[in-house]
């Protein structure tokens, strides 16, 4: 069992910044795929970015890349999502999630439980 806590959600203006993290409990935080998503309401959760389990492989979804950075510290069994250039699109409850990195069908088996990010224009 993996338990996720998200935090560093919050209200920014249009073209800041803001760092979320996500710290998982466990030992074995090292061996997972660990993953970003985020939902707005009448949506459905949409994939943000995703990095290994030992960071070495990292991947975006188009709408982030270049403004969003994903990292992980496995000695703080944390990972991160730097968000920059926020714009009012980006504005979403955003997930982490984690998941067997050996799955070829990248699927996320924990999920924490969401924290909110909202830019304003």
């Amino acid at each position: 069992q993996v338990q996720l806590v998200e935090s560093g959600g919050g209200l920014v203006q249009a073209g800041g910044s803001l760092r979320l993290s996500c710290a998982a409990s466990g030992r074995t935080f090292s061996r997972y795929r660990m993953g970003w998503f985020r939902q707005t309401p009448g949506k459905e959760r949409e994939f943000v970015a995703r990095i290994s389990s030992n960071g070495g492989s990292t991947a975006y979804s188009d709408s982030v890349k270049g403004r969003f950075a994903i990292s992980r510290d496995n000695a703080k069994n944390t990972v991160y999502l730097q968000m920059n250039s926020l714009k009012p699109e980006d504005t979403a409850v955003y997930y982490c999630a984690a998941g067997y990195d050996g799955d070829a069908f990248l699927r996320y088996n924990y999920w924490g439980q969401g924290t909110q990010v909202t830019v304003s224009s």
